[in-house]
């Protein structure tokens, strides 16, 4: 479902309001910070909340978790668990999964399903 560079949080302040009024879920080796349109723009109609695409993926993996070649594919990992676990109803949402050192060893397996616990509806 979302695998366009279009659908990436980008930009620091988008970044930032994610993680400090999304809804933290944690699993052994992951972070998972959801936002959705209510939270992000709480003044605004339901109408207007779904003219605008998503769901949007932002991605932090430091040089704890290993050299850039361990970072680059801890991040393909997640983006291409996300993509299959995302669900329909939550499409407006942004998201910020923040991935801790030791999801360097873990199969993409266990990271999809990690992923797939922490974005199920609460």
């Amino acid at each position: 479902m979302m695998s366009s560079p279009h659908h990436r949080i980008h930009r620091r302040s988008d970044f930032q309001r994610t993680l400090s009024l999304g809804v933290r879920t944690r699993t052994r080796d992951l972070d998972v910070h959801r936002l959705t349109p209510a939270q992000r723009w709480p003044d605004r109609s339901r109408s207007e909340l779904a003219l605008g695409g998503g769901p949007w993926l932002g991605m932090i993996v430091s040089k704890k978790v290993g050299n850039s070649v361990v970072r680059h594919r801890v991040a393909r990992r997640i983006r291409a668990a996300f993509a299959s676990a995302i669900l329909p109803s939550e499409a407006q949402a942004y998201y910020v999964v923040r991935a801790r050192p030791s999801s360097a060893l873990r199969s993409s397996n266990e990271l999809a399903d990690q992923l797939r616990k922490a974005l199920a509806p609460r």
